[in-house]
């Protein structure tokens, strides 16, 4: 755990302008163009991982799907993330990035990253029994075409509150952790805080990564095999760009 003496608890952020997703894209790009083995092995495993998970929810029914995302693919996701943000910092150090520096550095963050995977599993619980609740305050039966319209109308809005807390948590912390000797809380915080004080850039940033993935299902998920690390390497430097960490110690 870093220590708190002497650091701030959010972590102070910088002011985006609308051009900073799209820069993040091309370095990313540009990260993927330079370590294309590695890009390629990390973009099968999650192809993989993505495949498992279809395949067992389609034997096993959706709470099936809902136990093996939250007992498995949440938990193994932060992990791969921190692979991938390790290539982009060895690149951004102008040294060769190795499959097995990700490794050592996933295990060094291996506690903190299940911290942020306990906090999206209470995240995701609460949002699914929110959404129980509302089908209990807005029963549909045939032919109610008003309060279909309504259940459809305050589901969304709850299901975009929930999702924007998720992305917000998310969107800056888990790079944080990989390059900060800090704690996940802190990481979290200072993730939101920075998504606040950018709410448009970081609206943006969500509708391309929300698109982007897209693609890559609609590709059976063959696209994702170059989506998801290109978008790891240009969340690395939308962290770099937007969280100034150094009153942190850097992980060796």
């Amino acid at each position: 755990m870093a220590e708190s003496t002497g650091k701030p608890f959010v972590v102070p952020c910088a002011d985006l302008t609308s051009e900073a997703p799209w820069r993040w894209l091309r370095l990313g790009w540009e990260d993927w163009r330079k370590a294309p083995r590695l890009s390629l092995l990390f973009g099968v495993v999650i192809l993989l991982v993505s495949v498992a998970v279809s395949a067992l929810a389609w034997h096993l029914g959706s709470f099936a799907l809902l136990a093996v995302l939250l007992s498995g693919f949440v938990y193994v996701a932060p992990l791969i993330a921190v692979g991938l943000y390790c290539v982009s910092r060895r690149l951004e150090e102008d040294r060769k990035p190795r499959l097995s520096e990700s490794f050592l550095l996933a295990r060094r963050v291996l506690g903190q990253a299940g911290v942020f995977a306990l906090i999206q599993f209470v995240i995701l619980l609460v949002w699914s029994r929110a959404g129980m609740m509302l089908n209990a305050f807005f029963p549909i039966e045939s032919g109610q075409t008003g309060v279909l319209i309504q259940f459809l109308a305050v589901g969304s809005a709850i299901g975009s509150m929930f999702a924007a807390l998720t992305f917000a948590s998310a969107a800056f912390s888990l790079p944080m952790i990989a390059d900060r000797n800090t704690d996940m809380v802190t990481a979290c915080v200072s993730s939101i805080n920075a998504a606040l004080r950018n709410k448009w850039v970081c609206f943006q940033w969500a509708a391309i990564i929300a698109v982007l993935t897209g693609l890559g299902f609609a590709t059976a998920y063959l696209g994702l095999v170059v989506i998801m690390p290109w978008l790891a390497y240009a969340a690395w430097h939308a962290y770099r760009e937007t969280l100034d960490a150094s009153d942190w110690e850097r992980l060796p």
